[in-house]
């Protein structure tokens, strides 16, 4: 019990992280950043805010995926037995894997942005007029990104409510009862 708590637990915090960092990072970081004086370091300083944070995020994931490997051992009887939770759980761990793979690919964009910061840009996703083809790109990607980002990591609590959903006992004796 107490060990499928904590393990509850962290994959919940871990994605509220995720959704939380990723949408403090486009609303809050990438925002105060565009204010900058020197277009210059709008990109540099947003590009510097995400890279202190890729650790932390990177951690999180690591300590979702765990957390979740321990919630799938906990509950295999449950997944065998109960109709639609194992159909659930992969379907989540699809979403969150796409999840993670846009984050990824955000990371490798933020990197194209940091490296020609020197260009200078109107923010952390915006252009500035005469930007190079690679810098506006990875800007108009990232432009993109920052917000699949949040929607992945949302849908991801809202499948792990589903979950707790499905655990009630009026709905576990439905599912046992088909």
């Amino acid at each position: 019990m107490a060990g499928n708590l904590v393990a509850r637990s962290i994959h919940d915090l871990t994605a509220g992280a995720w959704f939380g960092g990723s949408l403090m990072g486009a609303i809050g970081l990438n925002g105060a950043a565009a204010e900058a004086m020197d277009p210059a370091e709008r990109t540099r300083l947003s590009s510097l805010g995400w890279k202190k944070w890729a650790p932390f995020q990177t951690a999180a994931f690591g300590a979702h995926i765990l957390a979740g490997l321990a919630i799938i051992w906990e509950n295999k009887e449950r997944m065998a037995k109960q109709e639609g939770v194992t159909r659930l759980s992969i379907y989540k761990t699809v979403v969150t894997l796409v999840g993670a793979a846009v984050t990824l690919y955000a990371g490798f964009q933020g990197a194209k942005v940091e490296k020609l910061a020197g260009e200078g840009a109107e923010g952390a996703t915006e252009p500035r007029p005469g930007a190079s083809d690679e810098l506006r790109s990875a800007q108009q990607q990232l432009k993109i990104l920052q917000w699949a980002i949040p929607f992945f990591a949302g849908w991801v609590i809202i499948l792990g409510a589903k979950h707790g959903e499905m655990q009630r006992p009026k709905n576990v004796f439905k599912g046992l009862s088909h």
